[in-house]
């Protein structure tokens, strides 16, 4: 961050990372609560239904709130909520909402919010690929599918601070959804007004949370997070702003960091080994696993079964793992990650009891024995794939590896590189536009669903092209005949998950993990360590 002058009458004002320091007349100085923090790639949207990518969920987080709220392990907690009553069928859910929320442009809050935003976001026409959150809600999957209009979705204003909502089944950890971004408020008429331009800058979004944003301009690399002052429960907000930077190169942050620029970074490769025992060390758990995805449509002979597995039987994740990230982060042997759910009977690790032998270990001899073999079904004896990834350090650094590894491993097999911003990566696998992409996924819940719904046939999210009908139909038996049978549920998604291992629809590299440096004066700070989100609502800067 660049220091900041601002010239005025007996007053200068010097921003640093730890603090606002206000040089006043008589020379005395006091400080305000002001941080310091960045992004590591751009931001793609401030707006609920369209948000993907992490860094926007963090800054949704933090000027947006919902029905509930997740606490550090990931566990709901009521936020807008102020009563929720279930019925005994478990399939009706009777919210009472505060009433004296406020938007940032002093509009009140309602429950009709919540249906609009809803509404909305199920539309066929929005397009979100987060709508699979509202699947178990009365006729969503159907509006979804352009089959009825956003209107029939189960969700009623059954008063002005009196929200309905409709199920098709008992879902056990549907309060866990409603703590999710997507199913944040909206302001009807703020959002007709913007029009397709909504959440595409500071200006064109509204706020009800802790803070609001102010200077996103939909590219720039700077920005600023202010105290809400119509948020609801402002007493307890301490931070009077957050200075936002894009830095994607990790040496940057840390010369930052230590020039007290910053107040929070991550570490990454060299620079978490180096820093393992620095006192300002953080260690944060993830349920997040960084993969290749592969597009079977592309006729670029990836469409091959064997091809694929031989993909991922030529990466050494340990590697990866310990001469790449150095930062905890562990080899994925499986798409789901490790401690998102136990078994409800036996209490093993959904990681464990799903993984597939030669799906995801190093096994160089086998992936070339699989390789050729793929290639000779496609009648080629050789392929060049194009393999998409962020223009972040790790990503570039990970991709560089990845295309070391298979062209070694696998001659005849050349990969083409193309790092590019992340809000480019997005949409380009949003069109189709790759034949690999290297991309993460964190869970936006604790069970092992929000990571095997990516998949099926009708999934806005499967960008694959992949479609088999026994993983279509383990995901419908755990939603559905089995959805209240928590052993049978279980059964439903380890095949599922099972399968999409054995066919390398994609292929796991490594579970991601989180180690930060974080100024020893910032307290407060939330982290989830299920979402992987930061929430800076308490958090607040100890006097020295």
């Amino acid at each position: 961050m660049k220091l900041r002058r601002l010239g005025l009458t007996l007053v200068m004002t010097t921003a640093f990372a730890s603090g606002l320091l206000i040089q006043t007349e008589n020379g005395q100085a006091k400080s305000t609560q002001e941080i310091s923090l960045y992004a590591n790639s751009e931001l793609s949207s401030l707006d609920p239904a369209k948000v993907t990518e992490t860094n926007a969920f963090t800054q949704l987080d933090n000027v947006g709130e919902g029905l509930y709220t997740y606490d550090k392990n990931g566990k709901p907690h009521q936020a807008l909520a102020k009563k929720t009553k279930i019925s005994k069928d478990k399939k009706k859910y009777t919210i009472d909402i505060r009433k004296n929320t406020k938007w940032s442009n002093g509009s009140t809050v309602t429950a009709a919010d919540f249906v609009y935003a809803w509404q909305r976001a199920v539309d066929s026409k929005t397009a979100s690929e987060y709508a699979y959150l509202f699947d178990n809600i009365v006729n969503s999957k159907a509006i979804q599918q352009g089959k009825l209009a956003p209107k029939k979705l189960g969700v009623k204003a059954t008063g002005k601070y009196q929200l309905t909502i409709n199920l098709v089944k008992p879902q056990a950890y549907f309060k866990m959804i409603l703590a999710r971004e997507t199913l944040y408020p909206l302001n009807k008429k703020f959002v007709t007004k913007q029009g397709k331009a909504y959440g595409t800058s500071s200006k064109k979004t509204l706020y009800n949370g802790p803070f609001v944003s102010s200077g996103w301009k939909g590219t720039n690399l700077r920005w600023k997070l202010k105290k809400n002052p119509h948020y609801w429960d402002k007493k307890h907000v301490k931070l009077a702003q957050i200075n936002y930077s894009v830095i994607k190169e990790p040496s940057t942050a840390y010369n930052l960091y230590q020039t007290k620029k910053l107040d929070q970074i991550t570490l990454v490769g060299e620079q978490a080994q180096q820093l393992s025992h620095h006192p300002d060390l953080v260690k944060r758990s993830l349920a997040a696993t960084s993969y290749l995805q592969y597009n079977l449509k592309n006729n670029s002979g990836l469409e091959n079964q064997k091809v694929r597995q031989a993909i991922s039987l030529a990466i050494n994740r340990q590697q990866i793992s310990k001469k790449i990230l150095k930062n905890g982060a562990k080899p994925a042997g499986n798409f789901v990650p490790r401690k998102v759910a136990a078994n409800p009977k036996t209490k093993e690790d959904f990681y464990q009891e799903a993984k597939v032998k030669n799906t995801a270990s190093y096994k160089p001899k086998l992936a070339k024995q699989l390789f050729t073999q793929g290639l000779k079904e496609l009648g080629q004896t050789q392929l060049k794939v194009r393999l998409v990834t962020a223009d972040t350090d790790t990503s570039k650094q990970v991709a560089d590896f990845l295309q070391s590894q298979l062209e070694t491993n696998l001659p005849g097999l050349k990969v083409e590189l193309h790092k590019v911003p992340q809000n480019s990566r997005i949409a380009a696998v949003n069109k189709g536009d790759f034949d690999m992409s290297f991309q993460g996924w964190s869970a936006d819940f604790a069970d092992p669903y929000t990571f095997l719904q990516i998949f099926p046939s009708d999934s806005a999210q499967n960008h694959t092209g992949w479609s088999n009908q026994k993983y279509d139909q383990a995901i419908t038996d755990s939603l559905n005949k089995n959805a209240a049978s928590p052993q049978k549920r279980w059964a439903d998604l380890v095949k599922a998950d099972q399968i999409l291992m054995k066919e390398q629809v994609v292929t796991p590299v490594y579970q991601n993990n989180n180690e930060d440096l974080v100024n020893p004066r910032l307290k407060g700070v939330s982290y989830n360590r299920i979402n992987g989100h930061y929430i800076y609502k308490e958090a607040y800067l100890a006097k020295k």
